[in-house]
């Protein structure tokens, strides 16, 4: 590996050799560690092997209990493990699906939304307009600011300040090689080394309890791809600013002119986008950190429910049910108050009636007078009683002939 990225095919300055190199390896260690990872007897066989037989032995366990899979949990059991297989051994799918994504997404980005508002760079030239401005920085090295045309007698400038100037110059290209390689690189081995060990977080997206670290794979995988979309576009705001302040530089050196103030602004301008370039990560990352793979709890018989959403929905039933049943308690209660003064306000009505009849009945008579309506009717035992029993029309005939 080392031998085949250590010479660039095409001339390169410094940054553009070294990133051509880091892009090399970057994309032999990602090839090769999935060759190596799917070849028969690798580890990640043995990972996918038993992986795949607990997730069929759970499934089994839970149909044992009645608990077996509906339509749509079926469905999801058939698409998580058809995925884990053709994601974590097909090269030709993992690098169409992923490998691509994250390594030739960032550059057609950039290329597709900087072209519009001449962003330098975006049409493909970023790395060598980099190597041509580090080029431009060490003839002015070379050059130095110049010392102003002062009389000797009048002005004698401190020892200080050339060793200053030369200082902050050197300064200035450190921080502008670090600002483009460190944005550069970092973004690139970090995604190189979370493709490469991609096959092996893949496996954990079949159970519920490791989903968790394929939330975090993805996570770091799309940090990256962002991150690498922010730092080109931060290099090019960087290139339009450094590249035209330089070229006037320049020419006004070329033409004798002293600039004292040069080190000093160039150095500002290195640092201030060098800062920029690691605020560009930090933000890139968490934006990545905000990303969630939703719930597949609902899809599947052996899920793991999550303790505070159930003791939140015991706690919500049980309150239901109290409820329910002070309710129910409050209902018969009501009811049979408003029936036992119901009753009472009848009794009251019929012993009032009842002592307003025997108030106007003359004295004397034995019988109850005949009163309209339904309080007087007599019932039960009030009617009297017959005086003779009752004979049938048959039972009479009879006798008669006797």
């Amino acid at each position: 590996m080392t031998s085949a990225c250590s010479a660039p095919t095409e001339p390169f300055g410094f940054i553009g050799s070294i990133s051509a190199s880091i892009d090399c390896q970057a994309d032999m260690f990602g090839s090769g560690a999935f060759a190596a990872l799917a070849a028969p007897g690798s580890s990640l066989s043995l990972v996918l092997t038993g992986v795949l037989t607990i997730f069929v032995a759970l499934i089994g366990y839970n149909m044992l209990f009645g608990r077996g899979l509906d339509i749509r949990s079926g469905m999801m059991a058939m698409v998580k493990s058809g995925a884990v297989l053709a994601l974590a051994t097909s090269w030709p799918v993992y690098h169409t699906l992923v490998y691509d994504v994250a390594t030739q997404a960032p550059g057609q980005i950039v290329a597709e939304i900087g072209r519009p508002s001449s962003l330098p760079g975006s049409d493909g030239t970023l790395i060598q307009r980099l190597d041509l401005v580090d080029v431009a920085l060490q003839q002015l090295i070379v050059m130095g600011p110049g010392e102003p045309r002062i009389e000797p007698a009048a002005f004698t400038p401190p020892p200080a300040t050339a060793a200053f100037n030369a200082q902050a110059l050197g300064g200035a290209r450190i921080l502008f090689l670090l600002s483009a390689l460190v944005g550069i690189a970092s973004v690139r081995i970090v995604a190189a080394l979370m493709l490469a060990l991609g096959p092996y977080f893949i496996a954990f997206l079949l159970f519920e309890n490791t989903r968790g670290l394929l939330e975090g794979w993805i996570r770091v995988i799309a940090g990256a791809t962002i991150g690498a979309i922010g730092v080109a576009v931060a290099l090019a705001f960087e290139l339009g600013v450094i590249e035209p302040w330089l070229s006037t530089v320049l020419a006004r050196r070329h033409g004798g002119e002293a600039l004292p103030a040069a080190p000093t602004e160039l150095l500002v301008i290195t640092a201030l986008f060098a800062l920029v370039v690691v605020a560009t990560l930090v933000a890139s990352a968490r934006l990545a950190a905000a990303f969630r793979l939703a719930s597949w709890r609902g899809g599947l018989p052996f899920r793991t429910r999550d303790p505070a959403i159930a003791a939140t929905s015991s706690t919500i039933a049980a309150r239901d049910r109290e409820l329910t049943e002070m309710r129910s308690r409050a209902t018969a209660t009501a009811n049979a108050i408003a029936s036992l003064h119901q009753r009472e306000a009848i009794g009251r009505e019929l012993a009032s009636h009842n002592r307003a009849r025997f108030e106007l009945r003359p004295a004397g008579t034995s019988e109850q007078p005949a009163a309209a309506g339904l309080h007087g009717l007599p019932t039960g035992r009030a009617f009297p009683r017959r005086g003779k029993g009752r004979a049938s029309a048959s039972a009479r005939r009879r006798d008669r002939t006797i």
